[in-house]
């Protein structure tokens, strides 16, 4: 990120390491799987996790134009820090939005609630920032939750949207992967075609993919390099490729 010019940059979506991996257990498919993702999700820390979200922050602040926006997605374990970081450094949060899941896994304790949720922080650089937000074809896809369906009325902060589906897996499987649906909604609302997209955690590529999709130019970054070998880079020259396909001649 550092050799990147500075403001150069229109839209961050950002999906930074929960540090979850603990050697814990949790349910998938009816079995009892391990939640240990990589080294890369490993906590060190509060002090080393907080310094490492506050130096990704910093340099999507610094490459991030005048009125661009970030996407930071999360759950408890890393958002709040975010949040916080966000605040700390002066940017002004749009919303907060929850991603609602269906499909949560059950919680083996039994001594808490079942988390059934990502929370994802929208903001921009400053208060004073004109920031841009493609309102009506929000408010045309309406609302989300099962039990709010509201076409033709303004799109709320509670997002139910499913699982990455078996067709964006065809080039194996990421711990992490976002399902495109949810970078849909991300990108439509909050860039413009011709648009530059970073992603600073690029895993599987999603965000490159529907970036493309969307007549935006993409960057991704990644410290896992088979994931970017195996998955991100055949993902995305398909969909550069669909894209050329579909252009008119």
């Amino acid at each position: 990120m550092r050799k990147l010019p500075a403001e150069s940059i229109d839209l961050i979506f950002a999906d930074p390491p929960y540090f979850l991996s603990n050697d814990g257990l949790s349910v998938k498919s009816g079995r009892q799987v391990s939640v240990n993702k990589g080294r890369w999700d490993r906590s060190k820390g509060f002090v080393q996790d907080y310094d490492f979200h506050h130096d990704w922050i910093s340099e999507c602040q610094r490459i991030l134009k005048p009125n661009g926006t970030i996407w930071i997605s999360g759950t408890y374990h890393s958002i709040f820090a975010c949040g916080s970081i966000l605040q700390s450094q002066g940017w002004h949060i749009l919303n907060d939005v929850i991603w609602y899941k269906k499909n949560a896994s059950p919680n083996l304790s039994c001594r808490v609630f079942t988390a059934s949720h990502e929370t994802l922080i929208w903001a921009r650089k400053s208060k004073k920032a004109r920031h841009y937000f493609n309102y009506g074809l929000m408010k045309a896809e309406g609302s989300e939750v099962d039990f709010l369906k509201n076409p033709g009325k303004q799109m709320r902060s509670v997002w139910s949207i499913g699982p990455v589906r078996s067709a964006e897996r065809q080039h194996g499987k990421h711990p992490t992967q976002k399902p495109i649906a949810l970078l849909q909604r991300i990108i439509k609302s909050s860039s413009k075609p011709g648009d530059s997209i970073l992603d600073p955690f690029c895993g599987s590529g999603t965000t490159g993919v529907v970036a493309i999709q969307n007549g935006c130019s993409f960057i991704g970054i990644d410290v896992e390099v088979d994931f970017l070998k195996g998955i991100a880079k055949p993902r995305i020259l398909k969909a550069l490729k669909e894209h050329d396909s579909a252009k008119p001649i």
